[in-house]
């Protein structure tokens, strides 16, 4: 079992930043690919960005640019930098890792971008 808690969400008017950290713990060794996703109301979950244990990344079309995902594999840490937010960006932000064919998730942090 791989147990993921989120924190560093919060509220941050339109341009701001915010820092998504994402602790691993349990069996967090041989970790594989982690991730971001998120859901905003009334909308489905979508993928953020992906990074992979040897920190290959992929982001998806909307925050590329603006978002950077990172990883501490020493720390068994997932990070999410989040510049130039746009209300559109408000959502619960969710952590996933792969390990052994199986996907984990975080219970989520929100992320609120307004005036």
């Amino acid at each position: 079992q791989v147990q993921l808690v989120e924190s560093g969400g919060g509220m941050v008017e339109p341009g701001g930043s915010l820092r998504l950290s994402c602790a691993a713990s349990g069996s967090s060794f041989s970790i594989g690919n982690m991730g971001w996703y998120r859901q905003a109301p009334g909308k489905q979950r979508e993928l953020v960005a992906i990074i992979t244990s040897s920190g290959g990344v992929n982001y998806a079309g909307s925050t590329e640019g603006r978002f950077t995902i990172s990883r501490d594999n020493a720390k068994n840490t997932l990070y999410l930098q989040m510049n130039s937010l746009k209300p559109e960006d408000t959502a619960v932000y969710y952590c996933t890792a792969n390990r052994q064919f199986k996907t984990y998730w975080g219970q989520g942090t929100q992320v609120t971008v307004s005036s």
